[in-house]
């Protein structure tokens, strides 16, 4: 097993098991984590011997997303940096969704933004009754773009407009509903659980798991380079907007954003966000 402060990885009896382990952060990613996860996943599929991959997390949250001072970081990026950034977990994600290997997630806790996105790539997941789901983004003016492929396949367009507008929290049982978990399992039963999804799938033939991944993708409407590229362009754009860099500068400052102040407020809150500008 190889262990840093972000994850854990280890491969045996033919199964690989990747565990977000970053408690301290609330398993939340950045770049790094990113990077590495890509890394990972790219080995993963090369490797003949490993047959079913899993994905959970330790602590109570299973991930908060977006990293804070990566957040902090994105928030003096120009449109080119935000477009390599954006890019990063474009490809972390397909990679994760056009996996050869089937992909389990167990989701112990809450996920939020990219954390719900970790959960709509995997292939099968459980979760406990204590999980819940949140779509955040809008809050910070900001939009789930390079996840909403996955995630408007997992739960459908017209959840998605409700979600991806509220960024209201949803249940564990209302992700079942919807299509995003597939199984609602008892945290002390996860574990068992998730063994008996292993054991089913090494029984099936690994080409023929990898065709029918495929398969899936060919006949349900594909996630294309054009439509990755579009996405990734989608957020690059957004976090260099007026809005963007307001709502994520007030979420680190731990102030209203300009659309929840008084009118006489924008103004000179408008103008400070415009000062970042340009900025890296």
């Amino acid at each position: 097993m190889t262990e840093d402060r972000y994850y854990k990885f280890s491969s045996e009896d033919n199964v690989a098991t990747i565990t977000l382990s970053n408690t301290k952060n609330h398993n939340a990613f950045d770049d790094k984590l990113i990077a590495d996860l890509t890394a990972i996943f790219n080995q993963i599929n090369n490797d003949s011997d490993i047959k079913v991959v899993v994905l959970k997390a330790e602590g109570r949250i299973f991930s908060a997303g977006a990293d804070l001072k990566w957040m902090k970081r994105m928030a003096g990026y120009d449109r080119d940096e935000n477009l390599v950034d954006a890019k990063a977990l474009a490809e972390l994600l397909r990679l994760m969704n056009h996996l050869k290997k089937p992909l389990i997630g167990v989701v112990q806790g809450a996920a939020y933004g990219g954390g719900v996105g970790l959960a709509a790539v995997c292939d099968i997941v459980i979760a406990s009754p204590k999980a819940s789901f949140c779509l955040s983004e809008v809050r910070l003016g900001l939009v789930p773009a390079v996840i909403s492929p996955y995630v408007v396949a997992a739960i459908g367009a017209r959840a998605a407009r409700r979600y991806f507008l509220t960024a209201e929290n949803f249940d564990a049982k209302t992700a079942f509903d919807l299509g995003l978990v597939h199984e609602l399992v008892e945290a002390e039963e996860l574990q068992t659980k998730e063994r008996e999804l292993v054991e089913l799938l090494l029984k099936n033939s690994p080409k023929a798991i990898a065709a029918a991944k495929q398969l899936i993708t060919i006949v349900d409407r594909p996630i294309d380079d054009e439509l990755i590229a579009k996405t990734a362009n989608i957020i690059c754009d957004i976090r260099a907007s007026d809005e963007g860099r307001e709502g994520l500068n007030a979420f680190l400052q731990k102030t209203k954003p300009n659309w929840l102040k008084p009118s006489g407020q924008q103004d000179n809150n408008k103008l400070e966000a415009n000062s970042h500008k340009g900025e890296k």
